[in-house]
């Protein structure tokens, strides 16, 4: 399938989150202080949906997974 399907707005759109580029970021911004010993699918302001789909994503290296490690990066910043 193509890469842009799998493109953050369209992991945000999975997750079942406003998923235009202003509320990526405005997320992002409210959302970054994940620490280094926390998994992105262990961070506390995910639902147990949500979090099982960030782990199934990196545990199966889907084609999910890059956009999964680019949001990880980014709340890391």
């Amino acid at each position: 399938m193509d890469s842009v399907y799998y493109s953050m707005c369209n992991l945000f759109k999975q997750l079942g989150l406003p998923n235009e580029p202003e509320n990526i970021d405005e997320f992002i911004a409210q959302h970054r202080d994940l620490s280094n010993g926390t998994s992105i699918e262990q961070a506390p302001f995910w639902n147990d949906s949500q979090s099982q789909f960030l782990k199934s994503a990196i545990d199966e290296d889907s084609e999910w997974c890059e956009a999964v490690d680019q949001l990880d990066a980014r709340l890391r910043y």
